[in-house]
This record gives structure tokens, C-alpha cells and sequence, in this order.
């Protein structure tokens, strides 16, 4: 019996080209291992959810961080990411003084990434990360709000800011704008775009200052999400 030659063996496999059977094979094991990745890091954080209230993760951009820091630099009080993801956007708020810096993320495996992240930036004991649904998370004591919200959620989320922010408060949304609140700031393009919403002192609770809806801010600090 003839041995097959490792190199021929090797080349006619390069060469041969998969059948309609194979390529359904690799389709299938692919949509496999993003659902495996959907079922093990995602979804825990959704079960607990209504539907009409879920909102995927998408981590910000390094962008839309410096962003955020631009419009909330400065101001005092406690500063709050809601749906904190990886946590980037409480840990840069730290680095740069907006402190306490807290977190309200529903997955699990996202709030101990955070938390991993936190750890490895020598901030463990400095910032705090929760495992909350955010929309059940009292906002009553906090001064500057950041959010990365889909656009679908948004207007629930006007109610609950609208009846919970002290006034003197500052909100960020990141991507999507308030669909109904006036912004009195501005800044970036595109997907890095963040607007910023303070709350009316002399109005109702979470009333929006009217303000041009363009208000624009210039320059970008140099902040690094870690």
C-alpha cells in the first residue's frame, strides 16, 4: 500500500475548494460561537428586563469618552453611568476628578469586567459598580448623569430623569439625543457626538434649559479611558 506524501496531501487541500455542504457546516458553527458569546455575556443582563426596556451593549469609543469628560469637566457631585458596560466611562470619570464615580450595570459579566478593569488601574477601592437595572436605581443624589442609550428607550428615560434629578443636575447622552429636551451643549461628529442637558432650577424637576439645539463646544481634552 502506498503512503500518501504529507506535502501533496497538504497542497491538494489548499486547493480544494469547500462543497455547499461544508460551507453550511462553517455557517452553522459560526452562528454557533456569537450565540454562545450572546448566551454567556449578554443575555444574563436581559432575562430580568422587559422587552420594550432592553438595551444591547456597545462599549463607547475612546472618543466618546473624552467627549463625556469635556461636558461634565469641572462640576461637582456624583456622577453616574447608567448601563456602565465594561465600566470606562466611571473609571476615565475618576481619573479625571469627577468623583464619587458609579456604575449601574445589570450583566453580570460585564460589572465584573468593570470591576477587573478598576483593579488593574489601581482604582478598585475608588470607584463603585453595580449590578442594578438602571431603571430601577434612584437618582435623587445624583449631579451628573451619562448615559449610551438606544434611541428606542429614550423617552422612557426622559420620565424617569425628568422626575428623579435634582435640579443644578448635568445629563450626557452619548449617540442619541434626548427626543425632546433642548441641549445646552454640543460636541463631536457623527457616532462621537454627545449631548449635554442641565436641569432647570427655577422649572420643574428635570426640565431641560431651553437652548439652541446646535450649541456647540470646541477642543477636546486629553483623557485617556484606561
Amino acid at each position: 500500500m502506498e503512503q500518501d506524501d504529507p506535502a501533496e496531501a497538504l497542497t491538494e487541500l489548499r486547493e480544494r475548494r469547500p462543497g455547499p455542504l461544508e460551507l453550511l457546516q462553517v455557517a452553522a458553527g459560526s452562528g454557533l460561537a456569537v450565540y454562545a458569546v450572546w448566551a454567556l455575556l449578554l443575555q444574563p443582563g436581559f432575562r430580568r428586563v422587559p422587552l420594550r426596556l432592553q438595551v444591547p451593549y456597545v462599549g463607547a469609543s475612546a472618543r466618546q469618552v473624552e467627549h463625556v469628560l469635556l461636558l461634565l469637566r469641572g462640576r461637582p457631585g456624583k456622577t453616574v453611568d447608567l448601563g456602565s458596560g465594561d465600566g470606562r466611562i466611571v473609571l476615565a470619570a475618576h481619573r479625571c476628578g469627577l468623583r464619587p464615580a458609579v456604575g449601574y450595570e445589570l450583566n453580570p459579566w460585564l460589572v465584573g469586567l468593570a470591576r477587573l478593569r478598576a483593579w488593574r488601574a489601581g482604582c478598585a477601592d475608588s470607584v463603585r459598580y453595580h449590578r442594578e437595572d438602571l431603571w430601577k436605581v434612584s437618582l435623587r443624589d445624583c449631579h451628573n448623569v451619562s448615559v449610551f442609550l438606544a434611541s428606542s428607550v429614550l423617552p422612557l428615560l426622559e420620565d424617569k430623569l425628568q422626575a428623579e434629578l435634582p435640579a443644578g443636575a448635568r445629563v450626557v447622552s452619548g449617540r442619541f439625543p434626548l427626543p425632546t429636551w433642548q441641549p445646552v451643549a454640543v460636541v463631536g461628529e457623527g457616532l462621537d457626538r454627545v449631548w449635554a442637558y442641565d436641569i432647570h432650577r427655577g422649572g420643574p424637576a428635570g426640565q431641560a434649559v431651553p437652548g439652541p439645539s446646535s450649541a456647540s463646544v470646541l477642543g477636546t481634552p486629553n483623557f485617556h479611558s484606561g
